[in-house]
Order: C-alpha cells, then structure tokens, then sequence
C-alpha cells in the first residue's frame, strides 16, 4: 500500500467522520441524536456546554490539520497510478494523465459505450447491442475505458485497499454523470453478497457513492440493494453467462422500498463490463417501483 498516498486520506477520513453534522456511514455524533444527554444541560449551562464542545472540534481539528501537514512532509503525496510524487493527496502526474482515455462523446447514448468514429449527428445514437436487446435502465455512463492506463488502480482499489483512489475517483464520477445529477432523487451502490464483503472488508461501490453523494447533496442508501444470493465471480465468463449468474440474485432491502418507489435512482458501480449486473439490479429496483434507474461507472470495457 502507498502510504504516503494513504495517510493523509485517513486523516481526513478520521476528521470527517468525527465532526460530521449529520450520522452517516461510519458516522457518529459527540453527543447523539435521542441520547438525551441534551435534555439534561438547560440553560445557561446548555449554552457553556455547547460552546465548549465547538472549541473543542476546532481544537482536535487544527491538531489533525497540522498532523496531516507533518504527514504530507514526511511522506509526500504520490500519484496513484505512477507513485510519482504529485502537490496534493489526489493529483495524478502528467504523465499517468495522458495515458488514461476519458470517455467523451459520441458515445451510445444508453450504454454509453463510445463510437470509434466521429461524425456530425451521432449525439442520440445508440449502439447495436442496446437496439438489439434495450437494457432496463435509461442511461450509462462511465468515465474512463478499463484498459491498461486505469486497471491497476482500479483493481488495486478493489481488491488491495488502495481506499486513498476514492478522492480521485470521485470527481471522474461526478464528471462522466454530469447530465444525471440533476434529475436523480438517490444513490444506491451495486452490492456484494455479505460473504463476500466479509472477505473484503468494504464495498468499493459504497465507498464512491458516498463520495459522490457528499459532492453532489444526493442521499445514498448504502443498502438499498441487497445480494441475497451468492453469486461465482464474473471474470472470464461471457455474456450471457454473466447474465444467467446474477440472475434473481438482488432484491430491494425492505427497508427502504419507500425510498426507491417512484424515484429516479442512479446505480454506482466501479467497472462496466458487459452490463450484465447493472441490468439486473436495475430491473429490481424497476420492479420495485423505481421511476427511472441510471448507472455511472469509473470504467467501462469499450467493445472492439
């Protein structure tokens, strides 16, 4: 693991979460919502209390800020991809820039999958495989192809607990879903089967949905979509044997049935391959009532 590229982010992390206004994933309060301990401070007390609990967070936060300064000088920022030495936790080298291949139009305007060719009028076309069997949900988007410039730090994150990528995956996200946001009601990451998130320890889909979900005021259900059925992992196998392995394999969490029942919902995931688990957890939440499903991505394979 990098950890020059590591610590800052847990630093930040760690600052994050303590102070945040608001309980969220792996959030807490100081002083819980419905604990009661507020009913127990009145008033002038009540106002000494909660001023001294403010200076307190800006005390712990000027120390992690000078702490994540000493950080960044004993161990510099590095690019995720080169290791290169960058000016700040995020920033990628010139280098490691020009190699990866954003996506931009013209692109299949559902799959989003991008034309090897450019011509005027190719804004609203879409690819043979999408009129040859439309996917459930309206539009994909992705903001890299998943070639050799971006499968390193992708499966690096996925698989090794390179979590620092997430501030640099983030605005790809936010950027390749730019045409979305605006309509979007929620967020829900495509979901590992709970075995597998034990083995793992976190859901890389999670983690960018909630990225994105503190950039763009959206609300995320972490666990909207449950994987109630153990699936075979989904590398080297074609098509349609991706799409018979996941099949039936989500359901909408009870939980939040109301959440999704008439909304549009943008599903996040880490790599498009053949679309086989997007299209069926976007004909759940179809089925479950969602208005509209959407999916964006950081990485698409781009067919030949």
């Amino acid at each position: 693991m990098c950890v020059s590229s590591r610590l800052p982010f847990v630093i930040s992390t760690v600052r994050r979460y303590i102070f945040a206004r608001k309980p969220g994933f792996l959030g807490f309060r100081i002083i819980p919502e419905g604990s009661g301990f507020s009913q127990h401070i009145s008033g002038p007390e009540k106002g000494e209390g909660v001023e001294q609990i403010s200076v307190l967070k800006q005390s712990i936060n000027t120390i992690l800020h000078g702490v994540g300064r000493v950080v960044d000088a004993i161990f510099p920022p590095r690019c995720i991809i080169s290791g290169a030495i960058v000016g700040a936790p995020g920033q990628l080298d010139p280098g490691a820039w020009a190699g990866l291949s954003f996506i931009a139009p013209p692109f299949c305007r559902t799959c989003g999958m991008p034309f090897p060719f450019t011509s005027e009028g190719m804004e609203d076309l879409q690819c043979a495989a999408c009129l040859d069997d439309p996917p459930p949900f309206t539009a994909a988007r992705a903001a890299v192809v998943y070639d050799d410039a971006s499968r390193g730090v992708i499966l690096k994150f996925k698989h090794a607990d390179h979590l620092h990528a997430v501030p640099v995956l983030v605005p790809w996200i936010m950027r390749a879903g730019a045409e979305l946001w605006a309509d979007a009601d929620v967020l829900v990451p495509v979901p590992l089967h709970r075995w597998r998130l034990m083995r793992r320890r976190y859901n890389q889909a999670a983690l960018l949905a909630h990225g994105v979900a503190k950039a763009s005021g959206l609300p995320c259900l972490a666990d909207g979509l449950i994987r109630h059925r153990a699936t075979e992992s989904q590398g080297h196998k074609r098509a349609a044997e991706r799409r018979k392995n996941v099949k039936g394999a989500f359901t909408v969490n009870p939980r939040h049935a109301d959440a999704v029942r008439g909304k549009n919902v943008v599903l996040i995931d880490d790599v498009f391959t053949t679309g086989a688990t997007v299209r069926e957890c976007a004909q759940t939440l179809l089925n479950a009532g969602a208005a509209r499903v959407d999916v964006v991505a950081v990485a698409r394979v781009s067919r030949e």
